[in-house]
Order: C-alpha cells, then sequence, then structure tokens
C-alpha cells in the first residue's frame, strides 16, 4: 500500500523507512531506523528527485505510482549516486523507460561503475549553474564535490525555493509517519541523531560544507531558500536557521557549546575510577557539563558526534602493551580520519610499571589541526592513592579554568 505525504501543492515525499537495517554503511548503529527520502513534482512535466535504497524499493515504487496516479514520469534528477539512493534507479527504468535521466557527468560515469545500463540518448548531463523548466517550476543544479561524494549536487527550486539538498542537512532516526522538522520536538529528539549522521558521515569534509553553503549564499541567496528536502530525515519548512547554524558551527569545528567529554579506557577499572573523580571534582568546580564514556563500550560514531558538540575532552587510558589501550587507539585515529579541530585536551594516563600512553596520546593529538593540550596531566601507577589527589585536583582547575574562561 502506498504511504506518500504532500510537500508543497505539486510536490510529494515518496520515500520509505527501514527499521530493519542494524548498521548504516554497515558501521553505524541504528536504534532508531533511518529514512530513505525521494521526492516527486507534478508540472506540466513529472519529475522524481532521487531513489532509495533496495531494502524499501517496494514501498518507493508503490509511492511513485500513486502519486503520478497514471501520468507519464518525465525526468528523474539524480543527486546523489550512493546505492542507499540510487539502487533503485533500474526499477525506475524498468517501469518507465521513456524517463530522461538529469545528472552530473561525474554522477554519470559513477553510474556505469555501479552497473546501470544507460542510455547516453536519454541522460542530460547538467553543469555548474545549468537549469531546467519543466513548466511552473524551474529547477536550477548547483555542484556540491565531497558533500560527500564527488558527483554530489543539489537541485534548487528558483520557483518555490525548495532545496533538494542531497546529504546535506540529513540525519538519521526514521520519519514513521510524520514529515517536517517542525512536527518533532527536534532538539530533545533529534538533534543527537542529526548530529552523529552529520560528524560520522560528512564530518571529514567540512571545508566542502563551507563552500556549499557559501555557493549557496552567492549563487541562490539563503534568505531565498524556503524549505531543505535532504534524501535521509525530516524536511525543513520553518526555521531553518536552526539547522544551518548547526551545520555551520560543524563544518567550522566549532563546538556548539562548552562542555567536557571524559573518554576513558579501563581494563579492571582503576581507570575508570580515575574518570569518575575527576567528573566528581569538576563538578565540584561548577563544570557539570560533563558526559562520561568507556571507550571499550561505545560505539565510536557516539564518541566522534559528542566531540563535535564540545568544547574540552579528556581521554584517560591504560597503558596496553607498553601503548595505547586499543579501543583508545582507534579512537584518536577516527578523529584524525574525520579531520577534529578546535578542541581543548587533557590526558590521564595509568601503567603499572611503564606508563606511556599519555605521551603516545599526546603524539597523536600533535598531528590533529588547532588542538590545545593542557599541561596539567595526570599519570597514576595502577590506581589511584591520596598521593595522586593534589595532581587530581590540579588537573581539576585546569580544565575548569579552561572551560569557564
Amino acid at each position: 500500500m502506498y504511504n506518500y505525504r504532500k510537500v508543497t501543492d505539486d510536490l510529494y515525499w515518496v520515500g520509505a523507512n527501514d527499521h530493519r537495517l542494524a548498521l548504516f554503511e554497515n558501521i553505524h548503529p541504528l536504534y532508531h531506523g533511518v529514512s530513505y527520502n525521494a521526492y516527486v513534482l507534478l508540472d506540466e512535466k513529472s519529475v522524481l528527485f532521487d531513489t532509495a535504497d533496495w531494502s524499501v524499493s517496494r514501498e518507493f515504487l508503490a509511492n511513485v505510482k500513486a502519486v503520478l496516479n497514471g501520468r507519464p514520469l518525465d525526468y528523474m534528477v539524480i543527486n546523489h549516486v550512493e546505492p542507499d539512493h540510487a539502487a533503485s534507479i533500474e526499477e525506475i527504468l524498468l517501469r518507465w523507460p521513456e524517463v530522461k535521466i538529469i545528472t552530473t557527468p561525474k554522477a554519470v560515469t559513477l553510474l556505469n561503475q555501479f552497473g546501470f545500463d544507460l542510455d547516453p540518448n536519454k541522460v542530460d548531463e547538467v553543469k555548474e549553474g545549468d537549469s531546467r523548466c519543466f513548466g511552473r517550476h524551474t529547477i536550477a543544479f548547483v555542484y556540491a564535490p565531497m558533500v560527500h561524494w564527488p558527483e554530489a549536487m543539489v537541485s534548487f527550486d528558483t520557483t518555490n525555493g525548495v532545496l533538494f539538498s542531497a546529504d546535506a542537512f540529513g540525519s538519521f532516526r526514521a520519519l514513521d509517519g510524520k514529515l517536517f522538522a517542525d512536527e518533532f520536538d527536534f532538539d530533545r529528539e533529534w538533534i543527537d541523531d542529526a548530529r552523529r549522521y552529520y560528524t560520522n558521515i560528512v564530518g571529514k569534509y567540512g571545508p566542502q560544507v563551507v563552500a556549499l553553503l557559501n555557493k549557496a549564499a552567492s549563487v541562490v541567496g539563503l534568505d531565498n531558500i524556503k524549505m531543505l528536502c535532504p534524501l535521509h530525515g525530516p524536511v525543513w519548512r520553518k526555521d531553518l536557521g536552526y539547522i544551518i547554524d548547526k551545520y555551520t558551527h560543524w563544518a567550522t569545528y566549532e563546538p556548539e557549546e562548552k562542555g567536557v567529554m571524559i573518554v576513558y579506557a579501563s581494563m579492571y577499572g582503576s581507570t575508570e575510577n580515575a574518570a569518575e573523580v575527576l567528573a566528581a571534582k569538576l563538578a565540584e568546580r561548577g563544570v557539570v557539563n560533563t558526559r562520561l564514556y568507556d571507550v571499550s563500550s561505545t560505539h565510536v560514531s557516539y564518541l566522534i558526534s559528542d566531540l563535535f558538540k564540545y568544547s574540552h575532552m579528556v581521554l584517560a587510558s591504560v597503558t596496553y602493551n607498553l601503548g595505547i589501550f586499543p579501543p583508545m587507539h582507534n579512537f584518536l585515529a577516527d578523529m584524525k580520519a574525520l579531520n577534529l579541530q578546535k578542541r581543548t585536551v587533557a590526558l590521564l594516563e595509568n601503567g603499572s610499571w611503564a606508563p606511556r600512553s599519555g605521551a603516545l596520546m599526546r603524539e597523536a593529538l600533535e598531528e590533529l589541526k588547532h588542538i590545545d593540550i593542557l599541561d596539567d596531566g595526570l599519570s597514576i601507577a595502577s590506581s589511584l592513592r591520596e598521593q595522586n589527589i593534589s595532581e587530581m585536583d590540579a588537573l581539576a582547575d585546569a580544565i575548569a579554568a579552561s572551560v569557564q574562561k
């Protein structure tokens, strides 16, 4: 049974929700599902914007057919060819063989690599700034390379201000009957999923996101954008400044808020205890916006997400085989891979006979850009004892002073 929703008078959401997928991109946990968004414009010509993953292809095709209601499908705009959005292209071509594809030259190359047998006579390769008129609506095409694939573009309806933003402004989490961001308490229910989606999927490409935002401001005009239609998550029709501000923070690696994220790696509980003591001492100094994480039991996508949220971080690691505890080592590698910047970090190390994790974590952090490492680190031998309290107090003082300045 079809299940579509009206976006504007002549634009319809024809996507679907997936609650069965356990790992997005086979990496990131999905405890609340995910949506695959696609849209149909009914003008003098009908236009489909993107398709959907194989997992929801049946629902997606039923929605497209119901919205068209017997009309032919004239055009298919492909903004992004990653398989979670392009997998159903062949199904569209089988059902509406006369449809003409509009996409970028790079997208055509990638589609051929994925095995799609496209008829060159039915492919319209658009350049940066090209536009196409479908009747009342004129769509302008703006390249968005590396947001987050090289072929990506966004499509802007100059008639009503709708921006089909591809993976930009997307989010994890299924829509479950709702569609618009204002139908949720977004800041309470959705922001963590939106941040986790951005930071782990797009986070490495902050400069490219900034370039796209600047291009949208100069070519389209941010004031002219009235609605954001991403490929995952809710549609934005109100308070666009809220999500654009979040993206600006994330893309420029500026923290959303002052706070301390404490991530510990503990084998038998001693390093965990030291992290708990530090958190308590920070609270005594008025620093209560803190989060404590066990790096071994927390999926790294959640750690990366909060890294983009908070201004300060404490890394507390036991020494393991004269190195950094492996999950902490992997976390540091992910920070580098995702281009983390502009954070203040304190270090706490533990080791029974040769504590080395602190020096090694410092070396790893020094490879990142614009990272301020506090000098007041702490080294403990096996477990926190009374003789370490003055050093722990000094560390808490240094972190609190940095947070509160």
